[in-house]
């Protein structure tokens, strides 16, 4: 097992992307390989997870700005799979959020947390075809979501007339009380 981690590790410094291009400008510069650079940063990123200050910002920036440009670099590619795989992504981390919002006063006491969330949202958005959002989207949200589908779509029907139906409400509101505070 330690062998595929360690060959695994190895492969993706002979890739060529954006992360390898600016770890080799930073081995340039210092002179320190940038495999050693690269474990400091993920040492650095995972204590300040664990201890520091502000950890929930940082974890929601891991969960958030990779996979927002990846799903840019998606809608922007002519290829249909990225657009699902991010999709897909994004209806997970949705419900997780929902489900963290109302047991966050319970979570929160739990050491941690933050790290175990961004080991979470790694996964869930891990290039790997057993990533979190697919196993989790496939297992959980898709056989719920088709055995309930036309009971939520008539919920969102209604809410969606509902929402339309107060929103002209409020604008008639607004042109009435604009138009009569003309007229004083």
């Amino acid at each position: 097992m330690f062998a595929i981690l360690t060959d695994r590790y190895d492969t993706f410094f002979k890739e060529k992307n954006m992360v390898t291009d600016f770890l080799a400008k930073l081995e340039e510069r210092s002179g320190i390989q940038k495999q050693y650079i690269a474990t400091g940063a993920v040492s650095i990123i995972a204590l300040y997870l664990l201890f520091g200050y502000g950890a929930s910002l940082l974890c929601n920036l891991i969960g958030f700005v990779y996979p927002a440009y990846a799903s840019i670099k998606a809608i922007e590619s002519s290829s249909k799979d990225d657009d699902t795989q991010w999709l897909t992504y994004w209806v997970v981390y949705g419900l997780f959020s929902v489900a963290e919002f109302f047991s966050d006063i319970f979570l929160f006491w739990f050491p941690f947390y933050y790290a175990g969330k961004c080991v979470f949202l790694l996964w869930c958005m891990a290039p790997i075809s057993w990533n979190g959002s697919q196993i989790i989207y496939t297992r959980l949200v898709r056989p719920f979501f088709l055995k309930h589908e036309a009971v939520l779509d008539t919920v969102v029907k209604d809410l969606s007339g509902k929402s339309k139906s107060a929103a002209q409400s409020v604008a008639r509101e607004g042109f009435t009380m604009f138009g009569n505070d003309k007229n004083k």
